[in-house]
């Protein structure tokens, strides 16, 4: 045998690194069964309770993403199973909740989320299904999803059910700002669960809904000066550009200025965070992009048939994208962001406190 190929059988470690791997494999698998029949013994508990309208009220929905949980041989892989409260007011008091007592809590800060609500159809389905979906940007800068369930892009009895699971799971410290649509049952679901976090309108769908009012002779014209709005270096800038399109277009395109003009400070929140993050911060694309290929993907698939398969085979798609999602720039940023640094046109702004004093003469 060369000598070379009889180094790589005895290098050190490398059995150890296989036998680590077989019995992360084995705890993986334990965990999913426990997890799994907890989950059960959970819905037998609950299974006599009925809505008003006579239906199970505790009911399986699913899984959770897929998270890490650290144990004696390093960090396992798990899927939480998800359960619903069907019966569940719309505030968050009496919501039966399913947290496995085996699995520690969901404790995870994200500095910035994107939500979007995601349309698709099954082969076998009349109407389209709306998938809700939500990433998260973690402090160190990369991108998870964080959650995916299926429900009404407008319902925001639909968004607030995921917030609040969001928040059950360990959640608890809010993030800094979402990235969503104009769709108001999440921003109104947002208000509820989590107030203190700074509302930014996406610019392209704005864009889009903004060109849709006028003619398409107008269009490439208004599409420039839309640009000039959200791409100036300030924010004084961007907003004397927004005021000079509303005037332009209010008196012959009224609908098209008055769809602009309903988000004004929704719509420039971004400036009030490190330019390094604006480009991530103005539109939901992180959502966007990594739908067109599941687009792709679900569209040509035979087994996609109902709402519910094609649910499964779109989680999957998500869960394996996102590790090729890209970081976020500026990641020396983020600590800042996180302990509540002011930053004004991108620019971090410096409290007396932060200079140095002054030499003595």
């Amino acid at each position: 045998m060369p000598k070379d190929n009889v180094t790589k059988l005895i290098q050190p470690g490398a059995f150890e690194d296989a036998l680590t791997e077989v019995l992360r494999n084995g705890v993986r698998a334990l965990l999913a069964q426990a997890i799994e029949a907890e989950g059960a013994e959970f819905l037998d508990k609950h299974r006599d309770l009925r809505t008003e309208d006579g239906r199970q009220r505790v009911v399986r929905h699913g899984h959770l993403p897929e998270r890490e949980v650290m144990t004696g041989i390093g960090p396992v892989a798990v899927r939480q199973p998800r359960v619903r409260d069907r019966g569940a007011v719309a505030s968050d008091d009496g919501r039966i909740r399913f947290t496995p007592a085996i699995l520690p809590p969901y404790a995870r800060h994200y500095v910035f989320v994107w939500a979007d609500g995601i349309h698709l159809q099954a082969r076998l389905e009349e109407e389209k299904q709306c998938i809700l979906v939500m990433i998260g940007a973690t402090p160190e800068g990369k991108k998870e999803l964080i959650g995916f369930t299926d429900g009404t892009r407008e319902s925001a009895q639909d968004w607030r059910e995921l917030l609040l699971d969001l928040k059950a799971r360990g959640l608890a410290i809010a993030p800094k700002l979402a990235v969503a649509d104009g769709a108001l049952g999440f921003w109104k679901a947002l208000g509820e669960v989590w107030p203190t976090t700074i509302e930014q309108r996406c610019w392209v769908h704005k864009t889009a809904n903004v060109l849709s009012k006028l003619p398409k002779s107008q269009q490439p014209k208004a599409k420039r000066r839309l640009h000039d709005i959200w791409m100036a270096e300030t924010r004084v800038e961007a907003e004397a550009a927004f005021d000079a399109f509303i005037e332009a277009y209010a008196l012959k395109y009224e609908k098209a200025a008055e769809c602009l003009a309903k988000d004004p400070e929704a719509l420039l929140s971004y400036y009030d965070f490190p330019a390094e993050h604006w480009k991530h911060l103005r539109t939901t694309n992180p959502i966007e992009s990594t739908f067109a290929t599941v687009r792709h993907r679900t569209i040509r698939s035979k087994g996609c048939l109902s709402n519910k398969t094609a649910l499964a085979m779109v989680f999957k798609l998500v869960e394996a994208a996102q590790r090729s999602w890209r970081r976020l720039d500026g990641p020396n940023q983020l600590p800042k962001v996180v302990l509540g640094a002011t930053f004004r046109d991108g620019l971090e702004v410096a409290t007396p406190a932060d200079r140095q004093p002054e030499a003595a003469a």
